[in-house]
């Protein structure tokens, strides 16, 4: 993992070294975190892995709503509980909550202050939409193409 964490990282700058949440991967983010290197630290699943990962170094931790709730878990108590721990500590460590299904679950991890969310496009596209909101746009085409007419004298008024 630190060799292929290295040799990603050295790719671009930009580049986010992603490790999973198991024993060698905490190894892996501590050494890797010491050479300055990003880690962002997946398939969380509970708050005392989030709380190894930041400890170790990961600037990222990624705890899977979606996936949770899948097996009957509430997915966001798990990013309310992380956000709570790290109120507690001065860590460089932000929570990408992941796995996001549906427009509430972004609402619910903005609010509770999640720096970032992942989520399929159908999810970000569903934040978009509104009804009141394509109501109003077509009203005002509708107005449009009346003020339109009404200065081409095609108006039938």
């Amino acid at each position: 993992m630190v060799r292929e964490g290295r040799h990603l990282a050295s790719l671009h700058a930009n580049v986010v070294v992603k490790i999973p949440c198991i024993a060698e991967g905490l190894k892996a983010t501590k050494t890797l975190a010491g050479e300055g290197r990003r880690v962002n630290m997946t398939l969380i699943f509970s708050p005392s892995q989030a709380l190894l990962a930041a400890k170790a170094g990961a600037r990222y931790v990624s705890p899977f709503v979606g996936r949770l709730d899948d097996v009957s878990t509430p997915g966001m108590e798990l990013v309310a509980d992380i956000i709570q721990i790290f109120d507690h500590y001065d860590f460089d460590c932000e929570v990408l909550a992941a796995s996001l299904r549906h427009p509430l679950h972004v609402i619910e991890a903005a609010k509770m202050g999640a720096d970032i969310g992942t989520m399929p496009m159908s999810v970000f596209t569903a934040l978009i939409k509104h009804p009141l909101t394509d109501i109003g746009l077509e009203r005002f085409l509708e107005d449009w193409e009346k003020v339109k007419r009404q200065m081409t004298g095609k108006d039938a008024r």
